[in-house]
């Protein structure tokens, strides 16, 4: 175990001026409370908080994060407060042990809705303190480490735990080091045999090729020497991980890979970044489609590195990464490297680092996800599966018109595209040019493109488009345009619902009314009070009730089946249908009922499903929760479910636009000779008188004759009328019968 002297010495070979009196106490501290504690391996307790310190001066993080580490299991496993660290080492550091105690509780591998709600919590805890989920990480990260000591049956749980979460979180701040062993560590208890192949694979070339990594680090430190250029180059083999992952998507053989090797080159400059790509491309062949500049586009994470790759010396394929010195500083720290230096002066204090981190990419998305949690309708499993697919996917670059990069996940749309422009830009967009054609908005983006997004005011984005996308972002605000949609047009229907209410009772609506009856009708304002009578969650009654408590509905004394003053529609005796005509209505009662346009209206409507209602029928609204209302023939049978529940029951009447004509729902039923081309005669017919055939059923077919059953779009019941007119007139039809319910 790490000596009290050893940790303090670590943090000074790159901080000469750190706090030793803090991390002396807070060292004594920890290892006081830890105690007699053990842990799995049968190691001391305290050895895990001062491994996880080390960690983090590997990252060369602050004295504060470090104490922090020291102490960030001591709330939760000893009998430590938090108002006894906060006297003891301030509220900084007391704040931050807290968050990591609350952060140790939660359970990622569990049931859905919880682990989505877990990973939610987990990104809110960093939002004031970025150092929370970096110690986080270290804490996974030792964890994976000493895996091995841990019950069998829960290294599988934790490790997926690990590769869904942790890996791709390390990742995205630019920690590539510490994601690259997070992924390996879970990897091997995920696919052990996988692991142990590729891991016998990797040794066995690397005896064979004991000396090709040095001699092709000589070759190129030699050549770029001879063009004064001091370059420090080492070489590598891919980790295991990588390879399987790069098997997998390309279905290879791990003897089909040719770029097992990797080389990073460390120049002084940007300028001999480029240079040095010269020399190389002009001495040795480049594999085409292998050069990726991330120098002049750099990652989301702050990433920036020359990605070539040649046919180097002996005819092997050379993978080569050229970077300065401060940019692979910033590739093997992520975002500690951007929280922790300024010019090369050290920033001590969390609000520093904060505000260092708001120039780092990384910390941008960060800040961008977690602003995406402020939403309060979003689904915790909806944000968590958007989140992974952000995490997990690579990147590509796209371009506007006027040149701005817009960074990516591989196989984004232009809706995705639109959406990372603006909100706005996305809830407008109706198509998009790309490379200057137009092409489908499902079309998967590549680098280089360049996208020009055609918009429309009158567009609402429709809820499909959420399955076509595949940022977080994008999901996100398509969900949130189409709730804010439906509870539009559903806060419409409740309006109107209410209006007639009231109207019927004598009183006048205001939605300031409700002001005082909102927490007793059990919601959380006037608008959502407004849309559960809309979607039929509420009745009209009981907010009337809830207004006016002394309010006596006259009709429920003579008819006990009256409703909540939108109008009764019932059996009566024999069957017989009672209603009341919109058409034929006095003029107030005209002016109470619902107008209905069609499905493309501002209410939430629907028709009857076995059979429809058009223009020209008598019609009334049944009110159906959570969709809002269904239109049905006055005729319909289906009507007779509805008979004991009259709050559903509402006056609707037809409101057609003769300047906008819209087609209506409508089934019919004939029965045919059973010889060739009927159908097609029937078909006919239809498209003749302007008649659409939405959908067709063979309800039985026999020797001789045919009973077919067809949905149909017409305009009205006299269009409807003229079509079953004339499909009675053909030879080959016995009969025609319309169909309602």
């Amino acid at each position: 175990m790490m000596r009290q002297y050893e940790l303090v010495e670590r943090v000074k070979r790159y901080n000469p001026n750190a706090d030793e009196a803090l991390l002396d106490k807070a060292y004594v501290y920890g290892m006081m409370k830890h105690g007699a504690q053990k842990r799995a391996s049968g190691d001391p307790y305290f050895s895990h908080p001062l491994e996880v310190a080390a960690i983090l001066t590997d990252l060369r993080f602050d004295d504060a994060s470090i104490a922090v580490a020291l102490l960030h299991d001591t709330i939760e496993d000893t009998d430590a407060t938090r108002s006894e660290i906060d006297a003891l080492f301030g509220e900084e550091i007391g704040s931050l042990v807290e968050s990591l105690t609350k952060l140790k509780k939660l359970d990622f591998v569990s049931k859905k809705t919880e682990q989505a709600e877990n990973f939610r919590r987990l990104l809110l805890a960093v939002a004031d303190d970025v150092r929370v989920l970096i110690v986080k990480l270290a804490d996974r990260l030792h964890n994976m480490r000493t895996l091995h000591f841990v019950p069998e049956a829960k290294r599988f749980r934790i490790s997926e735990e690990t590769m869904e979460i942790y890996a791709p979180l390390a990742g995205r701040l630019g920690m590539q080091g510490m994601r690259e062993e997070l992924e390996d560590l879970a990897f091997r208890y995920m696919n052990p045999e996988a692991y142990k192949t590729i891991q016998a694979r990797l040794e066995a070339l690397s005896e064979r090729n004991r000396d090709l990594a040095s001699v092709i680090e000589q070759a190129l430190t030699e050549k770029l020497g001879a063009s004064a250029i001091v370059a420090k180059v080492k070489g590598r083999m891919k980790r295991p991980y990588s390879i399987f992952v790069k098997m997998q998507r390309k279905g290879v053989s791990f003897e089909q890979l040719s770029d097992v090797y990797g080389f990073r080159v460390l120049v002084p400059s940007l300028d001999e970044c480029y240079h040095t790509l010269g020399i190389v491309h002009s001495t040795w062949p480049m594999v085409p489609g292998r050069f990726k500049d991330y120098v002049s586009t750099p990652k989301q994470n702050d990433y920036r590195s020359i990605h070539t790759t040649v046919v180097g010396p002996g005819r092997q394929r050379v993978e080569l990464q050229i970077r300065t010195e401060e940019m692979h500083r910033i590739a093997e720290y992520g975002i500690a490297a951007h929280a922790l230096y300024k010019d090369g002066d050290r920033i001590s204090g969390g609000r520093n680092i904060a505000r260092l981190t708001e120039a780092s990419g990384a910390y941008a998305w960060l800040r961008d996800t977690i602003e995406r949690l402020n939403d309060p309708n979003l689904n915790p499993e909806e944000f968590l599966e958007n989140t992974k697919l952000e995490l997990f996917h690579d990147q590509v670059f796209c371009f506007t018109p006027k040149g701005k990069i817009i960074a990516l996940p591989r196989g984004a749309t232009p809706i995705d595209f639109a959406y990372a422009v603006h909100t706005d830009v996305g809830n407008t967009c109706v198509g998009a040019k790309v490379n200057g054609r137009i092409m489908p908005l499902m079309t998967e983006l590549s680098n280089g493109d360049e996208v020009d997004i055609i918009r429309s005011k009158a567009q609402v984005p429709p809820p499909a488009w959420e399955q076509i996308a595949v940022t977080g972002k994008a999901r996100a605000a398509i969900r949130r345009a189409t709730r804010e949609a439906v509870r539009k047009q559903f806060g419409g229907l409740g309006r109107q619902i209410l209006a007639r209410s009231f109207d019927r009772a004598g009183r006048t609506f205001a939605e300031t009314a409700l002001e005082p009856v909102i927490h007793r009708l059990g919601h959380s304002s006037i608008q959502d009070i407004i849309a559960a009578v809309g979607r039929g969650e509420l009745t009209s009654e009981a907010v009337l009730k809830a207004v006016y408590p002394d309010y006596q509905d006259e009709r429920a004394s003579s008819n006990p089946k009256a409703g909540a003053g939108e109008g009764w529609f019932g059996v009566g005796a024999g069957g017989k249908m009672k209603f009341r005509v919109p058409g034929a209505a006095s003029a107030p009662d005209a002016e109470r009922s619902i107008p209905i346009r069609g499905l493309a209206g501002d209410l939430p409507v629907i028709f009857a499903p076995n059979g429809g209602a058009v223009p020209g029928d008598r019609i009334v609204g049944i009110l159906t929760p959570g969709q809002g209302i269904t239109i049905y023939p006055i005729q319909s049978p289906d009507l007779k479910e509805f008979d004991d529940q009259p709050d559903r029951w509402l006056d609707v009447r037809w409101d057609i636009d003769p300047n906008d004509p819209v087609r209506f729902p409508a089934r019919i039923a004939l029965t045919s000779l059973n010889e060739p081309g009927s159908l097609a005669q029937i078909a006919q017919v239809i498209a003749d008188n302007d008649g659409n055939i939405d959908n067709i059923k063979m309800i039985r077919k026999g020797a001789d004759f045919h009973e077919i059953l067809i949905d149909l779009e017409v305009w009205d019941l006299k269009h409807l009328t003229r079509i079953t007119n004339q499909l009675r007139s053909k030879p080959i039809i016995s009969s025609v019968e319309r169909v309602n319910g």
